[in-house]
């Protein structure tokens, strides 16, 4: 079977400009066919010159009224060409700068002109600089005019005009010859176009089509990519899933008494949402088959419990828990609760920690290779090599955006049999993302605060407002409060005019000569960390000036008061973390959100959202839309490929048809070995190498 030919003999196109295209890995037409328009002009119809504005890129037409040819100079080198055109409405200028002689034969004065380029106002009247010339007749050009134009990205030694001529050739006589892979039945349910009508209709638009969904790359042929892309993704999440729920695990049922025994522990009553999200994992790890499960949460809603009694029905059946946090001061305060938690019961929680001495860390290893150890808890430390469990039956990892998916496969390896795994995040994930995301896990949300919560008031403040802000902060302490004051460097730096939180410690002592103010950064050791942080709990350091060392996980129902430096330079989650550090007790809580320099559109819109709401679902989504879905929760490391022609936010609903079609069509054929699915089973083989497990 003979491939597809070489670019070169397409018309137009011969060695020369072959050896263009490969060196943009173009090798043959059907590459090309690939190569897609990154963005469209609709010169359907030219535009009245009274009608300009400035940024339009349009055509115009227009009697020649002036040639001038080598009449001024371009800064002193070069000569320039300059046309005017009328068209009954008005005038306007056409430049050209190092033009070749020849151009100037286009244009005789007296004649009718058509012009394509984007238009800027030079003395009130519009212009073009090196605009394209187009053929005043319509049907004399089918490519270039009279239609809506792809624009397609510069390829080196390859004129645009000439590239679009190359690609109308290849459109022509290849687009037809591109296999659907999805039978009839699945494009219906998807409402797109097939593949091959869809690719010429992408690079030449209808006459009808509408100019503004191509720009916004939802037309229905476009979306036929975009299907094919989420479908990929969610076939491969599904097989994943079905992967999981064949493997075998240790069950581990819960029993009335460890469940009385947990009831009698908890230092308070659980909310309706957290018991039935008990439910849900107890019921899973119940099962001779993992559970992989997502625990979402709003900061403050109560996940460490939850973990906590899952971990107490694994200790039951003499198994042993891994909890792994991103930080050391996250992984001591798990460690820390959950040893009080249990405390009079046989349980040894070990916290493996660079806290530790040498000797210490070995010992703790060494407990845990003896299964002493019930519950092991520390931050990357428990996926290293060293580390080996007797039998780990459930892990637990908190601030899942924080790992990548090869920790989570790390940490799952360290079991001899095919551990439980529960991933718990507080930054919340909207909808459409967690099914890109997380369409292997089952997910869980706490949607309801414990009782006795009351919002956070948050405000914008300004450099004239910090008076103010001292001044409720003296107010606060004297109510025995404690106050949190975080800023994004640990010392001054000159390339950055940003507060830093070792001076900024010194003036607040300055300005408070009589409180005890503390430091906390990254840089400290362990032991030094855990000092500050003690100090801040017991109420002997009343103020606590931080890096966001503090985003995650520290408690401290005493804090009331948070004010974030900076604030402009945060991100929405981060900014909702932070916030999460107070309001985690009975009294108001506040949190001043200190704008240090200038802000843009969209650290404007950020700040916003937080005056208006402390719902970090409602967060999480507006940071979805303000952001986009590249950086958020952890994409990048989530294991799904870069999503090439999709929209997570633009596309949410495209996404769940995708996901309905890939369920349905894995009830009828789960391995796709009906001869109608070789085609979408040779797209998914193809597919599956950006995935790796």
């Amino acid at each position: 079977m003979t491939g597809p030919p070489p670019i070169q003999y397409v018309k137009g196109v011969g060695p020369r400009l072959a050896e263009r295209f490969a060196a943009r890995g173009i090798r043959t037409p059907q590459d090309a066919l690939y190569l897609f328009p990154k963005g469209y002009q609709d010169r359907r119809r030219a535009v009245p010159i009274r009608e300009l504005r400035a940024g339009m890129t349009v055509p115009v037409r227009g009697k020649v009224l002036s040639v001038n040819e080598g009449g001024r100079f371009f800064r002193g080198r070069s000569r320039m060409l300059e046309v005017v055109l009328a068209d009954g409405s008005g005038r306007i200028v056409a430049k050209w700068f190092r033009y070749q002689p020849s151009l100037a034969k286009h244009f005789k004065v007296g004649e009718e002109a058509t012009l394509c380029g984007a238009i800027r106002m030079f003395r009130f009247m519009p212009e073009m600089h090196h605009p394209e010339i187009l053929s005043s007749e319509e049907t004399d050009d089918a490519v270039h005019s009279g239609r809506i134009v792809p624009i397609y990205p510069d390829i080196e030694g390859i004129p645009p005009k000439t590239l679009r001529k190359i690609q109308w050739e290849i459109v022509r006589n290849h687009a037809d010859k591109e296999v659907e892979c999805f039978p009839a039945w699945i494009l219906d349910q998807a409402g797109v176009p097939p593949l091959g009508r869809s690719l010429a209709a992408i690079h030449f638009p209808d006459g009808d089509a509408d100019a503004e969904k191509l720009l916004e790359f939802s037309s229905p042929q476009q979306k036929r990519l975009v299907f094919g892309e989420l479908f990929s993704i969610q076939w491969a999440l599904a097989r994943r899933r079905a992967g999981i729920e064949r493997e075998a695990a240790i069950p581990l049922p819960w029993d009335k008494e460890i469940v009385q025994e947990i009831k009698s522990r908890l230092p308070f009553e659980l909310t309706g949402a957290q018991r039935r999200v008990v439910n849900e994992i107890l019921k899973d790890i119940g099962r001779p088959h993992p559970m992989h499960r997502l625990l979402q949460g709003d900061v403050g809603s109560g996940k460490t419990i939850v973990a906590w009694i899952a971990a107490m029905v694994a200790w039951r059946h003499g198994v042993q828990v891994a909890v792994m946090a991103p930080t050391e001061i996250l992984a001591e305060q798990h460690y820390h609760r959950f040893a009080a938690l249990a405390e009079g019961l046989p349980v040894k929680v070990d916290l493996l920690s660079a806290a530790l001495s040498t000797k210490e860390r070995e010992a703790a290893r060494e407990r845990i290779r003896a299964g002493e150890t019930h519950i092991a808890v520390g931050t990357h430390a428990l996926i290293q090599e060293s580390v080996e469990f007797k039998n780990l039956a459930l892990g637990v990892i908190d601030e899942q955006h924080r790992f990548g998916v090869l920790q989570r496969t790390s940490l799952m390896k360290k079991a001899k049999i095919s551990p439980h795994l529960l991933v718990m995040t507080a930054t919340p994930i909207p909808r459409t993302l967690a099914i890109a995301l997380y369409g292997d896990l089952d997910v869980s949300v706490i949607d309801e605060m414990p009782k006795g919560r009351i919002p956070i008031r948050t405000r914008v403040m300004y450099e004239s407002g910090r008076g103010k802000v001292f001044e409720e902060i003296r107010k606060e302490i004297d109510r025995g409060g404690r106050v949190y004051i975080v800023l994004p460097l640990i010392e001054e730096s000159e390339k950055l005019a940003l507060r830093d939180a070792a001076r900024t410690a010194d003036k607040i002592r300055e300005i408070f000569p009589d409180i005890d103010v503390g430091l906390l950064h990254g840089r400290m050791k362990p032991q030094e960390k855990d000092a500050v942080m003690g100090a801040f709990k017991e109420g002997s350091l009343k103020i606590l000036v931080s890096t966001t060392v503090v985003e995650v996980g520290v408690d401290v129902p005493e804090a009331t008061i948070i004010v974030i430096e900076h604030a402009e330079r945060f991100g929405l989650s981060q900014l909702h973390q932070l916030r999460g550090r107070v309001g985690r007790g009975t009294r108001p809580s506040y949190c001043f959100l200190m704008v240090g320099g200038a802000q843009g559109e969209e650290a404007a819109a950020r700040l916003a959202v937080m005056e208006q709401t402390t719902d970090g679902f409602k967060i999480a989504e507006e940071d979805l839309r303000i952001r986009g879905p590249g950086d958020f929760a952890g994409v990048r490391q989530s294991g799904i490929p870069d999503l090439v022609f999709s929209d997570l936010v633009r596309d949410a609903g495209m996404l769940q048809t995708a996901k309905e079609i890939v369920e349905e069509l894995r009830q009828k054929d789960s391995e796709l070995e009906n001869p109608e699915h070789e085609g979408i089973r040779r797209f998914v083989e193809r597919k599956t190498v950006l995935w790796k497990d």
